[in-house]
């Protein structure tokens, strides 16, 4: 194990470019994976909300969530999903 001495702005600067670089590669890999995946179904959407399959279900009957269908299968938009969760948490706030 190699110890270094350093000064606290040079501690600094090296603290802000590690996290600066992580969070960029962090969200170079979210967009991967978001570009590979454009809809969700039910059970997905569940996982990704944390809440049973009931509830996304309601969450649809009652317009929270916009969904389409097709044939048996019920597909959720992710961007509109997230959009609404960005709205939801707006509203939150102004409260």
């Amino acid at each position: 194990m190699k110890l270094i001495i350093a000064q606290k702005e040079d501690l600094e600067v090296l603290v802000k470019t590690s996290v600066h670089e992580s969070i960029k590669e962090f969200f170079a890999q979210k967009d991967e994976s978001d570009s590979d995946q454009k809809h969700l179904t039910v059970k997905e959407t569940a996982v990704f909300l944390n809440v049973t399959e009931l509830t996304v279900r309601n969450y649809i009957k009652r317009g929270l969530i916009s969904a389409k269908k097709i044939g048996n299968r019920v597909l959720i938009d992710r961007k509109k999903l997230e959009n609404t969760l960005k709205e939801v948490k707006s509203l939150k706030y102004l409260r």
